[in-house]
């Protein structure tokens, strides 16, 4: 009989470092976007999903909320070892969030 650890994937040194990639990206996409909020108000935040969260909770819960849900899906796809997906997301939130965020703040 199988148990569901026998068919677990293998260690990935790559999964491992796309998980802490995207988990550093989420930190840096939270940190700029409550900058941004705490400049610009809550109406500068493009994401509308996001942008209720920080209305309704505050930005520190909703941002905590928000960005914690990120990371357990993100934990999610590297237990199921789509590890190539969440390089992806990673470079996917660097671009579209990371980097403008970066330029609106300088």
């Amino acid at each position: 009989m199988t148990s569901a650890l026998d068919t677990a994937p293998p260690p990935s040194r790559f999964g491992d470092a796309m998980l802490v990639a995207f988990i550093i990206a989420q930190a840096l996409d939270g940190v700029l976007t409550y900058v941004g909020i705490a400049t610009f108000g809550p109406s500068a935040e493009a994401n509308p999903v996001v942008a209720w969260y920080v209305t309704t909770f505050g930005a520190v819960v909703g941002l905590a909320a928000v960005k914690g849900m990120a990371i357990a899906c993100a934990a999610a796809l590297h237990l199921n070892a789509r590890h190539f997906t969440l390089g992806g997301l990673t470079l996917l939130y660097i671009a579209a969030a990371v980097v403008p965020w970066t330029r609106i703040l300088l």
